[in-house]
C-alpha cells in the first residue's frame, strides 16, 4: 500500500469523528458492517408498561417495563431470525404483537407498539438500512403515524416564517400505522438547523399541529405523531433519538 493510502486511512477515523454527534452513529454503521440493532417504542394509549420478548424470553435494560410515550434505546441483535413480542406488564401478561425477522448488518430496527381496529393492538417493524456516507453531518428523518384520531397527514420541517402555500411536504400522506419513508428505506435526509414542523390533514394546508425544532448534525430522528385526547386531530409528536439519554421527548402543538 502507497503512503498517500496509508496516511488516509489513518486520518478516516479522525475525519469521522469530527462530522458525527451521536453515540449511535459510528464508522462500523455507515460501512453497514455494525451488528444489527433493536428499539422499541410504546404507542398504545392507556395500555400498561409493556416488555419485549425475544423467542418467549423477556429482555431486560431499556426494553423492559417501558410506559406509553416512551422508547427505548437501540440494543444489539445477533444477526439471526427471531421472533420478538411485546407483552404488557400485567398478571397474567396480553401480547400487544410480535415481528418475526432475520436481523442485517448495518441494520437498525423499531419496533413500534400501536392500537388497531376496535380494542386490538399490533407491533409494527421499521427496516432502517441506515445507508448514510461516510463523511456525511446529515441528519436524518423519518415519520411514523401512530394517530389512531388523525387522518392522513402531511408533514413539514421548514425554515421558519415559511409560507406553506409555497412548499411541498416533506413526508406527504402519511397513514394511520404508515411509516415514511417506509421499511426498507433509507430516512429522508435534511441539513441541521431550527425548523417548524407543522401537520396539516393530507392534501391540504390545514395546519393541526405546529412547534419549532432544532435539528442538530447528524441526529436520527423518528417523528411520531400521537393522540392528544380523543378528539380528531388533536395531536402531540414524539421524538424518538435513540442516542439520547431520554429517549423520547414530546412536543406540544404551538399554534
Amino acid at each position: 500500500m502507497n503512503k498517500r493510502k496509508m496516511l488516509a486511512w489513518a486520518v478516516l477515523p479522525a475525519l469521522f469523528l469530527a462530522a458525527c454527534g451521536g453515540s449511535d452513529d459510528n464508522l462500523d454503521d455507515r460501512l453497514s458492517v455494525a451488528d444489527p440493532k433493536l428499539r422499541m417504542v410504546h404507542a398504545v394509549p392507556g395500555a400498561p408498561v409493556v416488555t419485549l420478548f425475544r423467542d418467549g424470553q423477556a429482555q431486560t435494560g431499556q426494553v423492559a417495563d417501558v410506559p406509553y410515550k416512551g422508547a427505548s434505546n437501540y440494543i444489539d441483535m445477533a444477526t439471526s431470525t427471531n421472533d420478538w413480542e411485546v407483552r404488557t406488564g400485567t398478571t397474567p401478561a396480553v401480547t400487544v404483537g410480535d415481528a418475526t425477522f432475520e436481523a442485517r448488518r448495518g441494520h437498525k430496527y423499531t419496533l413500534i407498539a400501536v392500537p388497531d381496529g376496535g380494542s386490538l393492538t399490533d407491533v409494527v417493524l421499521i427496516d432502517d438500512p441506515y445507508d448514510k456516507g461516510i463523511t456525511s453531518d446529515d441528519a436524518r428523518a423519518r415519520v411514523f403515524n401512530a394517530a389512531f384520531n388523525a387522518t392522513s397527514l402531511d408533514v413539514y420541517l421548514t425554515a421558519p416564517g415559511t409560507n406553506l402555500a409555497t412548499v411541498a411536504p416533506n413526508f406527504a400522506a402519511v397513514g394511520f400505522k404508515q411509516a415514511l419513508p417506509a421499511s426498507g428505506a433509507d430516512s429522508v435526509s435534511l441539513d441541521g438547523g431550527t425548523y417548524t414542523l407543522r401537520l396539516t390533514t393530507a392534501g391540504t394546508k390545514s395546519v393541526i399541529f405546529s412547534a419549532t425544532v432544532t435539528l442538530a448534525d447528524n441526529a436520527d430522528w423518528l417523528l411520531l405523531p400521537v393522540p392528544a385526547s380523543a378528539s380528531a386531530n388533536d395531536l402531540r409528536v414524539l421524538v424518538i433519538q435513540s442516542d439520547a439519554g431520554a429517549p423520547a421527548t414530546e412536543l406540544v402543538n404551538q399554534p
